[in-house]
């Protein structure tokens, strides 16, 4: 199926040092009326379906993703704001870059790579247990699956059916410790192959609007 997407990216007048949890926090509080920029429907109800917003920080940079209708959102809120503010540090922005695409997203009839640019949260606490005490192929595994089922769980909330086998390879992935909502997590950045095509900078696993998880292409 193919999926509008449009990338925000946002230049300052300096590299952005804050988290992207910050970045969503200035969109979330700047323009509430949208709901699919904080994912909440009121105070305390969330919105329980794949992120059609993502934000990310990149090499400094400050980027949006938007997906679907979460495009159609950014594209009305882009040029309304000319610093952001995450935090108790405000950034100007000087450049605005706009890309939107018609991306592929599905089943491919050909293995592609990809790489964890941010780092993939993939284990829950539980599950974090069981890969310490696991050995190195078994642990391989664990990934491998709930790599799939993150795959999937996108799939399922970008209403795309998947009616062939879902094939992944993990490549050589290194841990990093993450902190999200005062908790730490082990994420794990580096490469994998899937036979599935996923647009740039979407991301898979837990909190990928915070920016977890966040895929790229590569050769």
């Amino acid at each position: 199926m193919n999926l509008k997407t449009l990338t925000l990216t946002l230049r300052s007048d300096r590299p952005v040092e804050a988290s992207a949890s910050k970045l969503r926090g200035f969109f979330a509080t700047r323009f509430n009326e949208y709901a699919l920029l904080h994912q909440h429907i009121d105070v305390d109800k969330l919105l329980y379906k794949y992120p059609r917003i993502q934000y990310k920080i990149l090499e400094g940079e400050a980027i949006v993703l938007g997906i679907e209708e979460g495009a159609e959102v950014l594209k009305e809120i882009y040029d309304k704001y000319d610093e952001i503010n995450l935090g108790e540090s405000a950034y100007t922005i000087v450049e605005r870059g706009i890309t939107i695409k018609e991306a592929e997203f599905g089943i491919s009839e050909e293995i592609l790579s990809y790489e964890f640019i941010t780092p993939w949260i993939a284990l829950s606490q539980q599950n974090y247990q069981r890969y310490v005490k696991s050995k190195r192929e078994e642990r391989r595994e664990l990934l491998r699956r709930t790599l799939i089922g993150n795959i999937l769980s996108a799939s399922k909330g970008l209403d795309y059916v998947v009616l062939d086998e879902i094939r992944v390879g993990i490549g050589r992935l290194r841990r990093r410790k993450c902190e999200l909502k005062g908790t730490s997590f082990i994420g794990f950045l580096g490469e994998f192959m899937a036979n599935f095509q996923i647009p740039d900078y979407m991301g898979l696993g837990k909190s990928v609007s915070r920016g977890f998880g966040t895929v790229k292409r590569v050769s």
